[in-house]
């Protein structure tokens, strides 16, 4: 493990980190994809999504989890999880959605993700789920690698909407039984 990731904290996100939480959700966003999208969809997915009103909603909903990674006092990253019918899709009563996994691209590369990932991991073993699924853009294949690394695999797929363009997801999943 190098040095860098050793100092990495996971921490819960709480009610008052919400102007925290809504930087460090929309610039990992842009970085992610605002090179293979238009600047208008990127705006309007944004505006819905990443709003102070949308996040403070998604903060209070029992079902729904973010942490965020931290790495020397500086907030890298950020997971959200979902369980029972605060999940976007399947809203199976034995699974943990993982909704977001986002780092920091100056941080890539230094465990963050894989720290956030395997604290999605521990909560569903503490919920005793039989499995956590995610989707996963099709043009992604640095994020469908890590999920193939880490054992899930593809099962289906669904349109993500950002802004007025129609997307492919990958759906993926991993027991979570006798893991």
């Amino acid at each position: 493990m190098d040095k860098n990731s050793i100092n990495i904290k996971i921490l819960k996100v709480k009610m008052t980190d919400i102007d925290l939480l809504q930087s460090i959700s929309q610039q990992t966003f842009i970085e992610a994809f605002s090179e293979t999208n238009t600047a208008e969809n990127m705006t309007k997915y944004m505006a819905e999504k990443f709003s102070n009103e949308t996040l403070l909603a998604e903060l209070s909903n029992q079902g729904s989890e973010f942490y965020f990674a931290q790495l020397d006092n500086k907030i890298i990253g950020y997971l959200k999880i979902n369980s029972q019918q605060a999940q976007t899709e399947l809203q199976h009563e034995h699974a943990l959605e993982i909704e977001r996994i986002y780092v920091l691209q100056e941080f890539q590369g230094r465990k963050a993700g894989q720290f956030l990932y395997e604290k999605a991991l521990d909560t569903a073993k503490l919920k005793n789920v039989d499995f956590i699924w995610l989707g996963v853009w099709e043009k992604n294949p640095r994020a469908i690698s890590f999920y193939n690394k880490n054992g899930f695999v593809a099962f289906d797929k669904h349109i993500f909407r950002l802004g007025d363009d129609e997307q492919t997801d990958i759906l993926m999943k991993k027991s979570v039984i006798n893991n």
